[in-house]
């Protein structure tokens, strides 16, 4: 097999490898022939996503019903996920931004965790219906018990004002991750969450490998991205306050708060707990699409601070 094949093939190496196999030829005529022959410099190219779940394009029809009918009754309706992890500090963040010339931002050579600075873990919390979001910043870990308090701090401090006759809400979700559809204790903190509000809680599931269709990635998590881009991220406050200035002209706004808690991983939940949720599984994929009922039926009017 010959080594080419296994060489980054630029103009200059054809030419080289042309040259010794007796082709005189210069790197410039190589890259003219190629264009000539339809070739082009181009980039990979995601398309293969691997073998779809048979009942892939049935679970979207599901979350979208399910949606429009809680939107109808003016039940609120949210896409939530976490945010890729960002390292606190002077470190280069993709991008630019405008500078004078000559005068770029200073960063750090080698993308090391700072030890003092640590990391940020945004989890994000989309309202479909309200156009707004609200994001728990958080130091510890990425946990089903993370992801549901940050939740509930968008429902403390945006959702309950938006919707103050909410008796139920809908929930978006990846199948994975911290709120993934096998987590035991991501079901568990959401009865928690149940019983300090008094609302039933709808979980429907994004079908395995399509998390990339989650609304709130290409409706709020980009544009914090974008908001963001070539600014190094050197404090937690800079991480926050970046993230609560996110807008687009179309009226999203976004909310975002510092959660310093520790939440710690390795927690298990056994047979006799799950045994005592209050869950019903949906008649059509069950593992996907679920509610969680309140203990007591009742509405809180002023919920606990925080769930744990």
């Amino acid at each position: 097999m010959s080594p080419l094949r296994w060489t980054c093939k630029s103009v200059r190496v054809l030419a080289e490898e042309l040259t010794r196999q007796g082709h005189q030829v210069s790197y410039q005529t190589v890259s003219e022939v190629l264009q000539q022959s339809g070739y082009s410099l181009q980039a990979n190219r995601k398309t293969q996503e691997g073998a779809g779940h048979p009942d892939r394009n049935a679970q979207f029809e599901h979350i979208a019903r399910r949606a429009k009918e809680f939107q109808k009754r003016g039940q609120p309706v949210i896409s939530v996920d976490t945010k890729k992890k960002e390292l606190v500090g002077p470190f280069k963040n993709a991008g630019r931004e405008w500078h004078p010339k000559g005068q770029p931002t200073e960063v750090r050579v080698h993308d090391f965790q700072d030890g003092e600075l640590g990391k940020a873990i945004p989890y994000g919390v989309y309202d479909l219906g309200a156009d707004a979001g609200w994001v728990s910043v958080g130091i510890d870990h990425d946990t089903p018990e993370f992801a549901v308090e940050s939740i509930y701090s968008w429902w403390r401090q945006m959702g309950r004002k938006v919707y103050p006759d909410a008796r139920e809400l809908l929930i978006t979700a990846d199948g994975g991750g911290s709120n993934g559809s096998r987590a035991r204790l991501w079901k568990v903190a959401l009865q928690r969450m149940a019983d300090a509000t008094g609302l039933q809680i709808n979980v429907c599931h994004l079908p395995p490998g399509t998390s990339k269709w989650n609304k709130i990635e290409h409706r709020m998590f980009c544009h914090i991205t974008r908001n963001w881009r070539g600014r190094p991220l050197e404090s937690l406050e800079v991480v926050v306050n970046l993230i609560a200035s996110t807008t687009t002209t179309k009226g999203l706004r976004v909310r975002a708060a510092l959660d310093t808690d520790e939440y710690p991983t390795g927690i298990k939940v056994d047979d006799a707990t799950m045994a005592a949720l209050r869950m019903a599984p949906d008649k059509f994929h069950g593992d996907w699409n679920y509610a969680i009922a309140p203990h007591e039926p009742r509405r809180v009017k002023r919920p606990p601070r925080k769930l744990r």
